[in-house]
Protein backbone atom coordinates (compact mmCIF):
# COMPACT_ATOMS: atom_id res chain seq x y z
CA UNK A 1 0.00 0.00 0.00
CA UNK A 2 1.40 3.38 -1.00
CA UNK A 3 1.93 6.18 1.48
CA UNK A 4 -0.92 8.12 -0.19
CA UNK A 5 -3.26 5.14 0.10
CA UNK A 6 -2.39 4.73 3.77
CA UNK A 7 -3.19 8.40 4.34
CA UNK A 8 -6.57 8.03 2.64
CA UNK A 9 -7.35 4.96 4.77
CA UNK A 10 -6.38 6.78 7.97
CA UNK A 11 -8.62 9.72 7.07
CA UNK A 12 -11.53 7.39 6.26
CA UNK A 13 -11.15 5.53 9.57
CA UNK A 14 -10.90 8.81 11.47
CA UNK A 15 -14.09 10.14 9.85
CA UNK A 16 -15.91 6.88 10.50
CA UNK A 17 -14.89 6.84 14.15
CA UNK A 18 -15.86 10.47 14.56
CA UNK A 19 -19.27 9.77 13.04
CA UNK A 20 -20.06 6.68 15.06
CA UNK A 21 -18.72 7.97 18.37
CA UNK A 22 -19.89 11.60 18.28
CA UNK A 23 -22.25 12.41 21.12
CA UNK A 24 -25.96 12.47 20.32
CA UNK A 25 -27.80 15.69 21.07
CA UNK A 26 -30.88 15.78 23.27
CA UNK A 27 -32.74 19.07 23.71
CA UNK A 28 -34.28 19.67 27.14
CA UNK A 29 -36.40 22.78 27.73
CA UNK A 30 -36.30 23.77 31.40
CA UNK A 31 -36.66 26.82 33.58
CA UNK A 32 -33.35 28.52 34.21
CA UNK A 33 -33.83 28.40 37.98
CA UNK A 34 -35.19 24.84 38.07
CA UNK A 35 -33.61 21.87 39.81
CA UNK A 36 -32.57 20.28 36.51
CA UNK A 37 -29.89 22.97 36.31
CA UNK A 38 -28.47 21.55 39.55
CA UNK A 39 -28.41 18.03 38.13
CA UNK A 40 -26.93 19.19 34.84
CA UNK A 41 -24.03 20.84 36.68
CA UNK A 42 -23.30 17.51 38.38
CA UNK A 43 -23.65 15.65 35.08
CA UNK A 44 -21.08 17.86 33.39
CA UNK A 45 -18.70 18.02 36.36
CA UNK A 46 -18.54 14.22 36.54
CA UNK A 47 -18.54 13.61 32.80
CA UNK A 48 -21.79 11.65 32.97
CA UNK A 49 -22.88 13.13 29.64
CA UNK A 50 -19.71 11.90 27.91
CA UNK A 51 -20.14 8.51 29.56
CA UNK A 52 -23.69 8.34 28.16
CA UNK A 53 -22.49 9.63 24.75
CA UNK A 54 -24.97 12.49 24.97
CA UNK A 55 -24.84 16.23 24.49
CA UNK A 56 -27.62 17.80 26.54
CA UNK A 57 -28.71 21.01 24.88
CA UNK A 58 -30.61 23.12 27.39
CA UNK A 59 -33.30 25.46 26.12
CA UNK A 60 -33.83 27.92 28.99
CA UNK A 61 -37.37 29.16 29.43
CA UNK A 62 -39.12 31.67 31.64
CA UNK A 63 -42.15 29.56 32.57
CA UNK A 64 -43.54 26.00 32.51
CA UNK A 65 -46.07 27.05 29.87
CA UNK A 66 -43.26 28.09 27.54
CA UNK A 67 -41.81 24.59 27.87
CA UNK A 68 -45.08 22.99 26.84
CA UNK A 69 -45.22 25.21 23.78
CA UNK A 70 -41.60 24.36 22.90
CA UNK A 71 -42.29 20.63 23.13
CA UNK A 72 -45.43 20.78 21.02
CA UNK A 73 -43.68 23.00 18.45
CA UNK A 74 -40.79 20.53 18.12
CA UNK A 75 -38.12 22.95 19.38
CA UNK A 76 -37.41 20.69 22.38
CA UNK A 77 -37.25 16.91 22.76
CA UNK A 78 -38.11 16.87 26.43
CA UNK A 79 -39.53 19.07 29.20
CA UNK A 80 -40.25 18.68 32.92
CA UNK A 81 -43.91 18.91 33.88
CA UNK A 82 -46.66 16.86 35.55
CA UNK A 83 -48.62 13.81 34.45
CA UNK A 84 -51.90 15.70 34.77
CA UNK A 85 -51.02 17.75 31.72
CA UNK A 86 -49.73 14.69 29.85
CA UNK A 87 -52.96 12.79 30.49
CA UNK A 88 -55.03 15.77 29.42
CA UNK A 89 -53.04 16.17 26.21
CA UNK A 90 -53.36 12.45 25.44
CA UNK A 91 -57.12 12.61 25.92
CA UNK A 92 -57.12 15.43 23.34
CA UNK A 93 -55.06 13.43 20.85
CA UNK A 94 -51.43 14.35 21.57
CA UNK A 95 -49.23 11.27 22.09
CA UNK A 96 -47.06 12.52 24.92
CA UNK A 97 -45.65 10.35 27.68
CA UNK A 98 -44.12 10.80 31.16
CA UNK A 99 -41.20 9.37 33.14
CA UNK A 100 -40.80 10.20 36.87
CA UNK A 101 -38.42 13.02 37.80
CA UNK A 102 -39.37 14.12 41.34
CA UNK A 103 -41.88 13.38 44.07
CA UNK A 104 -41.09 16.63 45.90
CA UNK A 105 -44.42 18.34 46.46
CA UNK A 106 -45.47 21.44 48.31
CA UNK A 107 -46.21 21.91 51.99
CA UNK A 108 -48.28 23.96 54.41
CA UNK A 109 -46.04 26.39 56.30
CA UNK A 110 -46.74 28.71 59.25
CA UNK A 111 -44.59 31.06 61.37
CA UNK A 112 -42.86 29.35 64.28
CA UNK A 113 -45.03 31.23 66.80
CA UNK A 114 -48.31 30.43 65.04
CA UNK A 115 -51.12 28.81 67.06
CA UNK A 116 -51.87 26.66 64.00
CA UNK A 117 -50.88 23.09 64.87
CA UNK A 118 -52.98 20.96 62.55
CA UNK A 119 -54.49 21.37 59.10
CA UNK A 120 -57.93 21.76 60.69
CA UNK A 121 -56.61 24.87 62.43
CA UNK A 122 -56.42 26.61 59.04
CA UNK A 123 -60.12 27.43 59.33
CA UNK A 124 -60.65 31.14 59.70
CA UNK A 125 -57.06 31.95 58.73
CA UNK A 126 -55.54 34.00 55.91
CA UNK A 127 -54.03 31.42 53.58
CA UNK A 128 -51.62 32.16 50.70
CA UNK A 129 -51.94 29.59 47.91
CA UNK A 130 -49.27 29.37 45.23
CA UNK A 131 -50.18 28.50 41.68
CA UNK A 132 -53.85 29.44 41.59
CA UNK A 133 -57.18 27.76 42.30
CA UNK A 134 -56.44 24.58 40.32
CA UNK A 135 -52.91 23.99 41.61
CA UNK A 136 -52.53 20.31 42.49
CA UNK A 137 -51.05 20.95 45.96
CA UNK A 138 -54.03 23.13 46.85
CA UNK A 139 -56.58 20.71 45.42
CA UNK A 140 -55.09 17.76 47.29
CA UNK A 141 -55.22 19.76 50.52
CA UNK A 142 -58.84 20.72 49.83
CA UNK A 143 -59.79 17.12 49.09
CA UNK A 144 -58.03 15.84 52.23
CA UNK A 145 -59.81 18.31 54.52
CA UNK A 146 -63.19 17.78 52.83
CA UNK A 147 -63.07 14.20 54.09
CA UNK A 148 -63.32 15.75 57.58
CA UNK A 149 -66.06 18.16 56.58
CA UNK A 150 -63.82 21.22 56.18
CA UNK A 151 -64.03 23.37 53.04
CA UNK A 152 -61.13 25.81 53.10
CA UNK A 153 -62.48 27.68 50.07
CA UNK A 154 -65.27 28.99 52.28
CA UNK A 155 -63.77 28.46 55.74
CA UNK A 156 -60.59 30.52 55.17
CA UNK A 157 -59.54 33.74 53.42
CA UNK A 158 -57.62 32.68 50.32
CA UNK A 159 -55.04 34.74 48.41
CA UNK A 160 -53.62 33.22 45.22
CA UNK A 161 -50.34 34.35 43.77
CA UNK A 162 -46.89 33.57 42.45
CA UNK A 163 -44.71 31.42 44.75
CA UNK A 164 -41.99 34.02 45.47
CA UNK A 165 -44.55 36.75 46.14
CA UNK A 166 -46.43 34.58 48.62
CA UNK A 167 -43.23 33.52 50.35
CA UNK A 168 -42.42 37.23 50.77
CA UNK A 169 -45.89 37.87 52.21
CA UNK A 170 -45.28 35.13 54.76
CA UNK A 171 -41.96 36.69 55.75
CA UNK A 172 -43.60 40.09 56.17
CA UNK A 173 -46.35 38.62 58.37
CA UNK A 174 -49.23 39.44 56.00
CA UNK A 175 -50.57 35.88 55.89
CA UNK A 176 -51.20 33.23 58.55
CA UNK A 177 -50.16 30.23 56.45
CA UNK A 178 -49.13 29.27 52.95
CA UNK A 179 -49.46 26.33 50.59
CA UNK A 180 -46.38 26.72 48.43
CA UNK A 181 -44.00 24.73 46.24
CA UNK A 182 -41.35 22.61 47.92
CA UNK A 183 -38.35 24.84 47.26
CA UNK A 184 -40.08 27.96 48.59
CA UNK A 185 -41.22 25.99 51.62
CA UNK A 186 -37.63 24.84 52.16
CA UNK A 187 -36.56 28.49 52.07
CA UNK A 188 -39.16 29.38 54.70
CA UNK A 189 -38.14 26.37 56.76
CA UNK A 190 -34.56 27.64 56.83
CA UNK A 191 -35.85 30.94 58.22
CA UNK A 192 -37.58 29.23 61.13
CA UNK A 193 -41.05 28.65 59.72
CA UNK A 194 -42.84 25.50 60.79
CA UNK A 195 -44.06 22.77 58.46
CA UNK A 196 -47.61 21.70 59.36
CA UNK A 197 -47.73 18.99 56.68
CA UNK A 198 -46.13 18.07 53.42
CA UNK A 199 -48.63 17.37 50.64
CA UNK A 200 -47.04 13.92 50.29
CA UNK A 201 -48.21 13.22 53.86
CA UNK A 202 -51.81 13.51 52.67
CA UNK A 203 -51.62 10.94 49.88
CA UNK A 204 -52.13 7.72 51.92
CA UNK A 205 -55.59 8.93 52.96
CA UNK A 206 -56.59 8.81 49.29
CA UNK A 207 -55.23 5.27 48.86
CA UNK A 208 -51.78 6.00 47.43
CA UNK A 209 -49.15 3.46 48.49
CA UNK A 210 -46.14 5.78 48.56
CA UNK A 211 -44.64 9.14 47.64
CA UNK A 212 -45.87 9.78 44.13
CA UNK A 213 -43.79 11.53 41.49
CA UNK A 214 -46.01 14.30 40.15
CA UNK A 215 -43.22 15.84 38.06
CA UNK A 216 -41.50 13.98 35.27
CA UNK A 217 -39.67 14.17 31.98
CA UNK A 218 -42.24 14.51 29.23
CA UNK A 219 -41.64 13.74 25.57
CA UNK A 220 -43.39 12.66 22.40
CA UNK A 221 -44.21 8.95 22.32
CA UNK A 222 -43.35 8.52 18.64
CA UNK A 223 -39.99 10.27 19.15
CA UNK A 224 -39.27 8.04 22.17
CA UNK A 225 -40.09 4.87 20.24
CA UNK A 226 -37.49 5.75 17.61
CA UNK A 227 -34.96 6.90 20.23
CA UNK A 228 -35.38 4.29 22.96
CA UNK A 229 -31.66 3.82 23.55
CA UNK A 230 -31.03 7.56 23.74
CA UNK A 231 -33.89 8.01 26.22
CA UNK A 232 -32.62 5.10 28.34
CA UNK A 233 -29.10 6.55 28.41
CA UNK A 234 -30.45 9.96 29.40
CA UNK A 235 -32.49 8.53 32.27
CA UNK A 236 -29.56 6.42 33.49
CA UNK A 237 -27.36 9.52 33.39
CA UNK A 238 -29.79 11.62 35.42
CA UNK A 239 -30.21 8.78 37.95
CA UNK A 240 -26.44 8.82 38.50
CA UNK A 241 -26.53 12.60 39.05
CA UNK A 242 -29.35 12.19 41.56
CA UNK A 243 -27.39 9.54 43.44
CA UNK A 244 -24.38 11.85 43.67
CA UNK A 245 -26.60 14.63 45.06
CA UNK A 246 -28.21 12.10 47.38
CA UNK A 247 -24.95 10.99 48.98
CA UNK A 248 -22.47 13.86 48.68
CA UNK A 249 -22.83 16.97 50.85
CA UNK A 250 -19.69 18.37 49.22
CA UNK A 251 -21.46 18.34 45.85
CA UNK A 252 -24.10 20.68 47.26
CA UNK A 253 -21.42 23.16 48.22
CA UNK A 254 -20.25 23.15 44.60
CA UNK A 255 -23.71 23.82 43.15
CA UNK A 256 -24.72 26.29 45.89
CA UNK A 257 -24.56 29.34 43.55
CA UNK A 258 -27.01 27.65 41.16
CA UNK A 259 -29.58 27.04 43.90
CA UNK A 260 -29.85 30.69 44.85
CA UNK A 261 -29.60 29.72 48.53
CA UNK A 262 -28.88 32.84 50.56
CA UNK A 263 -27.19 30.98 53.40
CA UNK A 264 -26.05 27.56 54.61
CA UNK A 265 -29.36 26.82 56.36
CA UNK A 266 -31.31 27.35 53.13
CA UNK A 267 -28.88 25.19 51.17
CA UNK A 268 -29.30 22.38 53.74
CA UNK A 269 -33.09 22.67 53.49
CA UNK A 270 -32.93 22.48 49.69
CA UNK A 271 -30.60 19.49 49.93
CA UNK A 272 -32.76 17.55 52.38
CA UNK A 273 -36.07 18.17 50.62
CA UNK A 274 -34.56 17.47 47.20
CA UNK A 275 -33.23 14.14 48.45
CA UNK A 276 -36.62 13.18 49.84
CA UNK A 277 -38.13 13.76 46.42
CA UNK A 278 -35.88 11.43 44.42
CA UNK A 279 -38.15 8.74 42.91
CA UNK A 280 -37.06 5.23 43.85
CA UNK A 281 -40.12 3.11 43.00
CA UNK A 282 -40.90 1.09 39.86
CA UNK A 283 -42.79 3.07 37.23
CA UNK A 284 -45.73 0.64 37.54
CA UNK A 285 -46.14 1.62 41.21
CA UNK A 286 -45.94 5.30 40.34
CA UNK A 287 -48.59 4.86 37.68
CA UNK A 288 -50.93 2.96 40.02
CA UNK A 289 -50.82 5.78 42.56
CA UNK A 290 -51.17 8.40 39.83
CA UNK A 291 -54.42 6.73 38.73
CA UNK A 292 -55.76 7.03 42.27
CA UNK A 293 -54.71 10.65 42.67
CA UNK A 294 -55.97 11.55 39.21
CA UNK A 295 -59.50 10.56 40.26
CA UNK A 296 -59.23 12.71 43.37
CA UNK A 297 -57.98 15.70 41.38
CA UNK A 298 -60.52 15.20 38.60
CA UNK A 299 -63.33 15.12 41.14
CA UNK A 300 -62.34 18.34 42.85
CA UNK A 301 -60.63 20.22 39.99
CA UNK A 302 -63.04 19.23 37.22
CA UNK A 303 -62.61 19.63 33.49
CA UNK A 304 -60.71 22.90 33.93
CA UNK A 305 -57.87 20.86 35.41
CA UNK A 306 -57.98 17.50 33.66
CA UNK A 307 -60.04 18.04 30.53
CA UNK A 308 -62.78 15.62 29.46
CA UNK A 309 -61.26 12.35 30.78
CA UNK A 310 -62.42 11.01 34.18
CA UNK A 311 -59.45 8.58 34.34
CA UNK A 312 -55.71 8.87 33.74
CA UNK A 313 -55.20 8.34 30.02
CA UNK A 314 -53.66 5.04 28.95
CA UNK A 315 -50.02 5.44 27.94
CA UNK A 316 -49.42 8.48 30.16
CA UNK A 317 -46.46 6.73 31.83
CA UNK A 318 -43.44 5.59 29.80
CA UNK A 319 -42.37 2.01 30.59
CA UNK A 320 -39.57 1.30 28.11
CA UNK A 321 -36.65 2.07 30.48
CA UNK A 322 -34.82 -1.13 31.57
CA UNK A 323 -35.42 -1.74 35.26
CA UNK A 324 -37.99 1.08 35.40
Amino acid sequence: MTHFARMLLAIAVSVALGTCCSAEALRVAVQKTGTFAWELAVIRAHGLDREANLTVEVVELASPEAGKIALRAGSADMIVTDWLWVSRERSLGARLTFYPYSSALGAVMVPSSSPVRTLADLRGRKLAVAGGPIDKNWLLLLAWLKQDGIDLKSDATIAYGAPPLLAAKMLSGEMDATVNYWNFCAGLEAKGFRRIAGIEDLLPKFGAKGRTAMLGYVFDEKWANTNQDKVARFMAMTRKAKEILSTSDAEWEKIAPLTGAADAATLRAYRDRYREGIPRRPVADEEADARILYRVLARIGGAELVGPAPELASGTFYHAIPGG
